[in-house]
């Protein structure tokens, strides 16, 4: 049976403007069937990286507070701490970096709260039986919640292929533990002939595990924490993954956290994706390249694999950016995230997440007007 995934677009009229249709989308996506009254209601969302600024627009993000309000819900912004040294790696940093971002309180009318405490370790097990977790480490205040909205910002991603729903959720709101334990398998290696020891890497890994010997980087093993953020430092690409294994782990690792974070909240849930400035790479660089594919709109389910499923299909049927980092794959049907990510299967995740029952590749796709 198909899912459904609504859909709209941007263009608007004077007596209906985005702020009226993602009330009417969500409406459609029947939000009211997730909340009851009083339900402290976690809208997990990705701040931003402090000079990033691909991530959702504060305003959006202060409708969907609305609309959870007007169902008598209580809502609250959050997001857990990130396993690699930046502006959100602990909760003061993290909220300041929220506020300057423009999720403050008095622009959101909800209050911020850092899933994970203030280290990353306020943490939650929870028992999913799974391939390659028995348990898994959650933010706690994300398992404390009696609903869950989650507000993804669908783009391209150097580890997933692309970062959506799933990511928002498996990854998002892990604790630090969680982080680490689904990155343990990604070890990057140094192609040597490319490394030109410019120390970018050692001077960014918050491990120490990287050192410059004989004029080329290297990395110890025993330290790295497989954050995977020397891959996109490095200027010279010199630092690679070990694809044939690592990745498909990873995929897997994620979508079992993605089922620790919605057990139990099955019905409580509901997935929206802003398919709107899709850069190449993560909002967690303080950086974001070129958008690959011009703005297409947004789309919310009830369906967390049915929603992935839709936004990539509609970021590949559009035409790619000729000015961005993608040398192929330009053509409408193309697939975008193949271009850019060659050595990463995206549909892994996908398959992955509806062989253990988190939903349905197959989906409808409904307009909303």
């Amino acid at each position: 049976m198909k899912s459904s995934v609504y859909f709209m677009d941007l263009r608007t009229k004077a007596n209906n403007n985005l702020m009226d249709k993602i009330e009417k989308l969500l409406k459609a996506a029947d939000i009211s069937n997730c909340l009851q009254e009083r339900d402290l209601t976690a809208i997990k969302i990705h701040f931003g990286e402090y000079g990033n600024t691909a991530y959702i627009r504060s305003n959006y993000v202060r409708k969907i507070v609305q609309i959870v309000k007007s169902h008598k819900a209580i809502p609250f912004l959050t997001d857990a701490n990130t396993l690699y040294a930046g502006t959100r790696s602990d909760a003061p940093t993290h909220l300041q970096t929220a506020v300057w971002n423009g999720f403050a309180f008095s622009v959101m009318e909800a209050p911020l709260v850092i899933a994970d405490g203030l280290r990353g370790k306020t943490e939650t097990a929870v028992e999913i039986n799974q391939k390659n977790f028995k348990s898994v480490y959650i933010g706690k205040e994300i398992i404390e919640a009696d609903a869950l909205v989650s507000v993804a910002h669908f783009k391209g991603h150097e580890l997933s292929g692309f970062g959506g729903t799933i990511k928002n959720l498996g990854m998002g709101c892990a604790s630090r533990k969680g982080k680490l334990a689904q990155h343990s398998s990604i070890s990057p290696r140094i192609v040597k002939k490319k490394c030109k020891a410019c120390g970018q890497c050692f001077n960014h890994c918050s491990q120490s595990a990287i050192s410059i010997v004989d004029k080329k980087a290297q990395i110890d093993t025993k330290k790295c924490i497989g954050c995977g953020e020397c891959i996109l430092i490095c200027p010279e690409e010199a630092i690679q993954v070990a694809w044939n294994r690592e990745v498909p782990v990873f995929l897997e690792a994620m979508v079992e956290y993605t089922s620790g974070v919605l057990k139990g909240k099955e019905k409580k849930s509901i997935y929206i994706n802003f398919i709107t400035d899709v850069a190449p790479a993560c909002d967690c660089y303080p950086h974001n390249d070129a958008v690959i594919v011009g703005d297409i709109g947004v789309v919310a389910s009830r369906d967390p694999v049915a929603i992935d499923q839709a936004s990539v299909d509609l970021v590949n049927q559009a035409t790619g950016n000729p000015h961005s980092c993608l040398r192929s794959g330009l053509e409408p049907g193309a697939d975008k995230f193949k271009a850019i990510y060659p050595n990463i299967d995206w549909p892994l995740q996908l398959d992955y997440a509806e062989k253990i029952g988190l939903g349905s590749r197959a989906y409808e796709l409904i307009k909303v007007d």
